[in-house]
């Protein structure tokens, strides 16, 4: 797939926000501070249209970017983050819920985990939601570069020993600094936009 624009839109606090414009969207989930920012300006060649952090929890909200003027990615609240309080992450998880539930427009997930950790309970539990869900998805384990060769593979190994036991998982690793797996998450969101 041609990457030629992207543009951030909107951030969506409560259902009704949500855009109605019909564009198809491809929604990015992961526990905080998994990497999905720098995923998404990495896949967009900038260095800031997805606002980075250092402080986990940070994304509360829905954010929507307009690529190629014809689509949506949805980077979706970081999830498993104890340190806001329990009535806020209940209020993500409502968003969350409301917009993964009842959302036509959304064809497909790439979900992310920590490529240097196991999947966490959240983690799988996201997993388990999309194998039994309808829409395609593509599992990625960021921070690639953050491990050398054997102990990344050794990580990826027993990473992909775990999503086994959900169903037959592929897993992407992925560098936002280097850039690794980046045309094949192209790709992907080519092939499910295109089907």
């Amino acid at each position: 797939m041609q990457f030629h624009s992207a543009e951030f839109v909107t951030s969506v606090g409560f259902l009704r926000q949500l855009p109605r414009d019909g564009m198809a969207e491809i929604a990015f989930a992961g526990r905080s501070n998994v990497g999905k920012s720098s995923l998404l300006n990495r896949l967009f060649n900038r260095k800031n249209l997805a606002k980075t952090s250092s402080t986990p929890g940070k994304t509360r909200t829905l954010n929507f970017y307009r690529v190629n003027q014809a689509y949506y990615f949805v980077d979706l609240p970081g999830y498993g983050y104890a340190k806001r309080s329990w009535q806020e992450r209940q209020t993500w998880g409502k968003l969350i819920e409301g917009y993964v539930q009842d959302r036509p427009s959304i064809r497909g997930f790439v979900q992310l985990i920590d490529a240097r950790h196991d999947p966490s309970r959240d983690d799988l539990q996201m997993v388990d939601w999309l194998v039994h869900g309808k829409k395609p998805f593509l599992v990625v384990a960021t921070k690639a570069d953050k491990l050398s060769g054997h102990k990344l593979k050794n990580r990826l190994d027993q990473t992909r020993r775990m999503l086994a036991l959900h169903g037959d998982i592929d897993l992407l690793p992925f560098s936002a600094t280097t850039g690794r797996g980046k045309d094949a998450v192209w790709r992907w969101i080519g092939e499910v936009l295109n089907a």
